[in-house]
């Protein structure tokens, strides 16, 4: 049997269905699955057994059977603590079949297969009884559905069944209670990334559209390594305030909640942004408590945490509101059942709770928020405006290749003659609205095209050749930074309508790797073996299967300025694609030698112009330290050396590398081999 996978087409700039093994999708799941980042949590799994140990005792001292119902339980991890610390027999519930059957498999290996017993169903569809999964309900519920918002796996609602139908009433829960804790503060940075930005070109103020302003935004969290947003960055308007706490041990409501907190200003400024975070409680007195604050509030910042399956929360505002020091201010968070969204108002204002915030303007809808960071970004803009002042005349036509992009205003704004822009996807199409207020806000001087390059005719641009071809490049079906590549095949395909002496821009692009070692993003990829005295070695081989199949051989999609990592060499240039000319027919290769490392970090540079270049990496040198600066707008690529953890205990090695750029793919394949240990 088959089944239909989405796949970026980087040729076409389209998201292809392509036909696939039917096992291809859980295995794509579990090779980019983090289950190895649990298992690799000391201070998570320390604070689970505490607790674990800790109820286990206290049901015990009341003379009672301690029968575990333990909800995702993922490998089976905390119900081998249970049995562990003593409890009679444990349910472990666990939707994903694979999953499921790796925990029967680590259960039986670990020799609790008396203890404990595997349920592959969602919790809601568990049965008590005689012939029910299970025999009786539970009296200790050990879960563990949370992400970085607490709430948005399913919790409230698999915790509200749970205690309908599962477990007794007056049982004891681990963790034992959630609090979500909120901050207001002004931030330019983290504002970025939320709303469009006036931008100023030749001395004029490009000033978004009022659909755009009044906007509330995507109601979506933003989740983000909040240990990495320098507190430099932001200004806080509020002290650290508990919004609201969820007992696990008692019965839980999945409905619609608001909660309010009032609080006197710090500080004036813009309230702009909420930063969150959550603890729990493992016991019902507080004493382990497992907290997924960011690092810049401990005594000690070297000594926090790392985790990547648990982050921090952004949340905007609405929009964002001057407030004064000192002012009485009311802080609110509503939630549903699998989301939160914040609001501010006066203190004791009687205003209802609002709904959940809706994008009206398209933008959101469109734009990722590291895109709005990007063209918010003032010497990034700076860069585009130079790059075409240099090349662009008062005889110019220029055509625009690229989703959402200002360079056509720019490009109007530097007195071109004729500016088009090329909407070749659907999603680009929903950008209209924010090109056409940039554009007719100056009497109309770009003229927007429905159309993919392969159609376009010498009739659509009524016989005007093109001079100059521009493009950022940034398409939203990009995953990996090459695949904005696409540019090069929109160029190939519009070769009959450019002018012979037409500029192109950017010019060309290269690839650079880096050999790294991370400080911390090696986890979600090093197996685990022993976790906590625990052998769960059938998840290690699960997950290498998994990482066998075709896809998972890839690099991978991460924002590098997430995660600290050291330069083991020296950027390396390993190919060059020159837009000047068109795609070639044969395929462009290249080879060397990194130094020993975890993996390799790969990203693109474009350059617009023989002077200007704009780098989707390293936006600084790397120091003598090797320490790195990442761009914050494009994702890099991450090939992890699976090899290497098995080559040394410091998971480093020496890796040779060889790329190939596929013209009939659009794509890069790459290959690295351990050339020594």
């Amino acid at each position: 049997m088959k089944t239909f996978c989405g796949r970026a087409n980087p040729t076409t700039g389209a998201l292809d269905w392509v036909e696939e093994s039917e096992e291809y999708d859980y295995h794509q799941e579990i090779a980019r699955s983090c289950y190895a980042d649990m298992l690799h949590d000391h201070d998570r799994n320390e604070k689970y057994y505490q607790g674990i140990r800790a109820a286990v005792s206290r049901i015990k001292a009341r003379g009672e059977r301690v029968v575990v119902l333990d909800i995702g339980t993922g490998t089976g991890l905390l119900s081998m603590m249970a049995a562990t610390a003593g409890a009679d027999f444990c349910y472990a519930v666990e939707v994903f079949k694979p999953m499921a059957e790796a925990a029967q498999c680590i259960v039986k290996k670990n020799n609790f297969s008396d203890k404990i017993k595997i349920i592959n169903k969602h919790s809601s569809d568990v049965t008590v009884g005689p012939d029910g999964d299970m025999q009786e309900k539970a009296n200790l519920l050990i879960t563990e559905l949370f992400d970085t918002e607490l709430i948005g796996e399913g919790a409230l609602p698999s915790y509200e069944h749970a205690h309908q139908n599962l477990v007794t009433a007056g049982c004891e829960a681990v963790p034992h209670r959630a609090t979500v804790y909120a901050q207001l503060v002004e931030s330019e940075l983290l504002w970025s990334w939320a709303q469009l930005q006036p931008a100023e070109v030749e001395g004029a103020r490009l000033v978004p559209p009022p659909a755009v302003g009044r906007c509330a935004g995507a109601h979506s969290v933003c989740d983000v390594q909040l240990s990495q947003v320098s507190p430099s960055s932001f200004t806080p308007l509020s002290p650290l305030c508990a919004m609201f706490s969820v007992d696990f041990s008692k019965p839980v409501s999945s409905a619609f909640q608001s909660h309010s907190t009032s609080f006197v200003a710090r500080a004036g400024g813009r309230a702009q942004v909420v930063l969150s975070w959550w603890d729990l409680d493992m016991d019902p007195s507080g004493a382990i408590v497992c907290s997924m604050a960011p690092s810049w509030t401990y005594p000690q910042p070297a000594k926090a945490p790392w985790r990547d399956h648990w982050m921090q929360s952004v949340y905007f505002l609405p929009a964002e509101r001057q407030v004064a020091e000192r002012e009485e201010l009311s802080l609110t968070v509503c939630h549903d059942d699998y989301s939160l969204w914040y609001s501010l108002q006066p203190h004791r204002s009687a205003a209802t709770p609002p709904p959940r915030p809706c994008c009206t303007c398209q933008a959101h809808l469109v734009w990722t928020r590291p895109r709005f960071g990007e063209l918010n970004d003032r010497r990034r803009t700076g860069s585009y405006v130079a790059a075409l002042r240099s090349v662009l005349s008062e005889d110019s036509v220029c055509l625009s290749v690229s989703d959402g992009s200002l360079l056509p205003v720019f490009a109007h704004m530097l007195g071109a003659k004729k500016v088009r822009q090329l909407l070749q996807t659907k999603c680009s199409c929903s950008d209209s609205c924010i090109n056409m207020f940039w554009a007719n806000s100056k009497k109309g001087g770009v003229e927007l095209l429905e159309i993919r390059p392969e159609q376009l005719t010498s009739q659509d641009l009524r016989g005007e050749q093109i001079s100059v071809l521009m493009g950022e490049p940034y398409f939203s079906t990009s995953l990996l930074p090459w695949h904005s590549l696409f540019f090069w095949y929109c160029r190939t395909a519009l070769a009959g309508l450019l002018r012979p002496t037409a500029t192109i821009l950017p010019c060309s692009a290269s690839l650079h790797v880096v050999a790294v070692e991370f400080q911390d993003l090696w986890r979600i990829r090093a197996p685990c073996g022993i976790c906590e005295g625990f052998d769960v070695t059938p998840m290690d081989e699960m997950v290498q299967r998994s990482l066998d199949f075709r896809e998972s051989r890839e690099a991978e999609p991460h924002p590098l300025w997430e995660y600290p990592c050291r330069a083991l060499t020296h950027p390396t240039e390993v190919m060059t694609f020159d837009f000047t000319q068109c795609v070639p027919q044969e395929p462009i290769s290249s080879q060397g030698l990194t130094g020993r490392c975890h993996g390799v970090a790969l990203w693109m540079d474009y350059h617009l112009t023989d002077d200007v270049t704009v780098s989707g990496g390293l936006t600084q040198p790397i120091s003598e330290q090797g320490d790195c600066e990442w761009s914050r707008h494009r994702k890099q690529g991450v090939y992890f050396l699976r090899s290497a953890w098995d080559s040394l205990g410091d998971g480093r090695t020496g890796v040779s590398y060889s790329f190939t750029f596929e013209p009939s793919l659009g794509d890069v394949k790459m290959d690295f081999s351990i050339t020594g240990h």
